[in-house]
């Protein structure tokens, strides 16, 4: 269901404004906030080859090399949210935002139906993010 089918989408009070992008589940984010989630993917993604790279180079006892899970993850999460077009935090706290990038300008999603379904999503990205960032640690520590 889109927010301009609905007028329930929106909480009390607030404006009933048009946001056809939203799609409980399946598209929480605009334009702005896809790409910044995917610079933060490219940077997450650096910052492990480059962690990867001092390791080895500084000859690090092989287990810290589980600690690229962190970056992993987040390039992983980065990268999932700009393709699935779904912020997982605001997923998770039930509100969208189409507009400029930022947690101030988000508007709530008020319809019950749709915030278990942008938690359902939420979950599913972590989950897909967490699992990525065990594989690379992994892999990491058979290099």
């Amino acid at each position: 269901m889109t927010a301009h089918r609905s007028a329930n989408l929106f909480a009390p009070g607030e404006p009933r404004l048009e946001y056809a992008g939203y799609a409980a589940g399946r598209c929480n984010i605009g334009p702005a906030e896809i790409a910044r989630r995917r610079r933060f993917g490219h940077a997450a993604l650096l910052v492990t080859a480059a962690a990867f790279v001092a390791l080895l180079a500084l000859g690090a006892p092989a287990w810290t090399r589980l600690l690229l899970f962190f970056p992993a993850a987040g390039a992983a999460a980065g990268y999932l949210q700009a393709a699935l077009r779904f912020c997982a935090d605001y997923g998770w706290r039930g509100v969208f935002n189409f507009g400029r990038a930022g947690h101030r300008r988000t508007t709530a999603v008020a319809e019950a139906e749709a915030r278990r379904a942008d938690r359902r999503m939420a979950l599913f990205i972590a989950a897909t993010s967490a699992a990525v960032g065990v594989l690379v640690a992994l892999l990491a520590l058979l290099a």
